[in-house]
């Protein structure tokens, strides 16, 4: 019997150490690694700006007219044809829902998340914003405004994904993201047309460009940076350039058909 006991112990223990290692996926280090990270600190008496503008040169491919004819209720909504936001090229020539970002080049350290919610809302049975800008751990509250049912699905790869549904007018979400991710999709598994997306930034440093086709990145630490520009067809470009301590710095990105 003593024997059995001390057998069944000795086959227990590589199962033992093997689920001590652990053979399936890991808890992601990164928060724990984050809350290690000093206190992020910006001289207001050093900080400067980053500003720039994205181009589009070429013609501007045709969008295609959005047919909502599929539910009424959403057809009713609009009073004229609406177009699909994949590329909005703006009379100046520039290109709007362009995600900019410092993306390397800030010392390590741990920028608090604003407490007020970023907000993504469903109105017309079309996502506004198009692009949105938040901070890891930022409250993003999703709104439905319409008088339809819709199902919001976040289709990110470094947070997890989520796809959860929201009744007509129903009370709003409350969601937020931990890791950075630039850019992901979030569309609607019942309005296959609806499409937005989200980049998720460590830091405040990051905007996106509108009808103007310009960003201003404000209260910069001075240093010296990698600057990315995300767009949800033609992809990514990058540039460096170094910020004086109260300075002002420029980067353009051009983007083309």
């Amino acid at each position: 019997m003593w024997e059995n006991q001390y057998l069944k112990r000795l086959l227990a223990a590589p199962l033992l150490f093997l689920a001590a290692c652990g053979t399936g996926s890991q808890p992601k280090p990164e928060a724990a690694a984050v809350q290690n990270l000093p206190a992020a600190h910006v001289d207001p008496a050093t900080a400067g700006s980053i500003t720039g503008r994205i181009t589009f040169a070429g013609t501007p491919p045709a969008m295609p007219v959005i047919d909502f004819s599929s539910n009424p209720q959403c057809e009713r909504a609009h009073k004229t044809p609406w177009k699909a936001e994949t590329v909005v090229v703006n009379p100046n020539g520039t290109l709007s829902n362009v995600f900019v970002w410092i993306k390397d080049g800030l010392p390590p350290a741990r920028w608090d998340a604003p407490s007020e919610p970023a907000h993504l809302d469903q109105n017309g049975c079309i996502y506004e914003p198009h692009v949105l800008g938040i901070m890891e751990g930022q409250p993003l509250e999703i709104l439905n405004s319409d008088p339809v049912n819709h199902n919001v699905h976040a289709e990110s790869k470094v947070n997890a994904a989520w796809n959860e549904s929201q009744p007509p007018r129903a009370e709003h979400k409350f969601k937020r993201f931990d890791s950075a991710e630039v850019l992901f999709p979030v569309t609607c598994s019942v309005h296959p047309w609806m499409k937005s997306y989200i980049g998720v930034s460590p830091h405040p440093f990051f905007a996106v460009t509108g009808a103007e086709g310009t960003f201003t990145l404000k209260g910069v630490p001075p240093g010296t940076y990698t600057v990315e520009a995300v767009h949800e067809k033609y992809g990514r470009k990058e540039g460096k350039l170094t910020l004086e301590a109260g300075g002002k710095a420029t980067i353009d990105f051009a983007y083309g058909s």
